[in-house]
């Protein structure tokens, strides 16, 4: 029975898409039916008892630790960096706060804030709860377009920064910043994270919306914490789920944002990182409601609309005249959905989550520090 009603449905889906590539869907439809498939999600993905949840997460934990640190790499990468840095430029804010293979949360204090003003908020947060101070040495874990390298590099000129980011053009927009700048502080690493290693070790690790992009957090906090000195802070910002977790998998006709925006993505729950305290020791958590990042969103959109001359030519550059219009209703649809994903149920579903942690000493590090007590002694 299941089988004979998916049929009609991924049929209408299809149907929906088709309209959606020709831009004949109005907005108020595509938003419409972006809430409906987010409803669908979480009786998905709700269970009927808090017991059978935690078991469901606990399940995705033991999961997550025998997955590779990330899958399907390169596919999200070419999904993102298609489009050149001139159409960033054009819809995001002033410091392209746009990471590792995603756009990236802002920070709304008031509703008369503009997008350039949320994404400094947003930055001096990172830098408030990462507790950076000047004269440190920072690592900033895919790096995207450098905002926040920048952005520490000018406001502790004294701190050394280094970014690692997956993209040549990334590396070459942040060197040409810091030529403008003046800045000779920050270093740009181009390396997929997942496979990355280096002898060096930072004050602060600075990771801003990676970890969605990465499946076994085991292995990826041990290789952070190996980066960390022994007095050294890890800052973690990811998009979340407050309760649920579940993989971004390409499997039915509504998996959409997964096949063209996000392939091999994990939507994880505000808590996941607790589980993972193999290397790390947490020391604070934060929450910030899905409103800020529904806004973010609808800020991208807006300016997408107000450059559309200027933006149609660099689609029909990028995907060819023919598919110009359907890649030009894919980005709006994207930030649509991202709007509504993040603004559902007023901002109290998917969310935002910021940890900070502590790098765990070693069994030999103890053993020492033991015995240097009692020598003192």
């Amino acid at each position: 029975m299941e089988s004979l009603m998916k049929k009609p449905y991924e049929a209408t889906v299809r149907a929906m898409v088709a309209s959606l590539e020709r831009n004949l869907l109005p907005d108020l439809v595509v938003r419409r039916l972006t809430r409906i498939l987010l409803a669908s999600r979480l009786r998905a993905e709700y269970r009927p008892s808090a017991e059978l949840q935690l078991s469901d997460l606990l399940g995705f934990v033991d999961e997550l630790k025998r997955m590779p640190i990330a899958v399907e790499t390169e596919k999200p990468k070419a999904q993102h960096y298609e489009v050149p840095t001139s159409f960033f430029k054009l819809v995001l804010g002033k410091n392209l706060k746009y990471r590792l293979f995603m756009l990236s949360c802002c920070y709304y204090p008031e509703n008369s804030c503009t997008l350039d003003d949320a994404e400094d908020r947003m930055l001096e947060i990172y830098c408030t709860r990462a507790q950076v101070k000047d004269g440190q040495s920072i690592l900033d874990v895919g790096c995207g377009w450098g905002s926040l390298s920048l952005f520490i590099a000018k406001k502790f000129k004294n701190c050394k920064v280094t970014g690692i980011c997956n993209s040549a053009t990334q590396k070459a927009h942040i060197e040409e910043r810091c030529r403008e700048l003046q800045l000779s502080n920050v270093n740009i690493i181009v390396a997929d994270i997942s496979k990355f290693e280096m002898e060096a070790a930072f004050d602060r690790v600075i990771s801003i919306e990676m970890f969605e992009h990465m499946k076994n957090y085991k292995l990826l906090l041990k290789k952070l914490s190996s980066w960390m000195k022994e007095d050294a802070l890890l800052f973690v910002h990811y998009f979340c789920h407050k309760n649920v977790t579940y993989h971004f998998e390409d499997i039915n006709e509504d998996d959409w944002i997964t096949r063209y925006f996000f392939t091999g993505g994990t939507m994880p729950s505000a808590n996941l990182l607790l589980y993972f305290q193999d290397d790390v020791a947490v020391v604070n958590h934060w929450l910030v409601n899905g409103k800020h990042y529904a806004q973010t969103s609808e800020d991208w959109l807006k300016k997408m609309d107000e450059n559309a001359t200027v933006i149609r030519p660099i689609m029909e550059s990028t995907y060819g005249r023919d598919e110009a219009t359907k890649w030009t209703v894919y980005w709006r649809t994207f930030f649509i959905a991202v709007a509504e994903l993040f603004g559902y149920n007023n901002g109290e579903e998917w969310m935002v989550a910021h940890f900070l942690f502590k790098k765990k000493f070693s069994k030999y590090r103890i053993s020492s520090l033991m015995a240097s007590t009692l020598r003192d002694r």
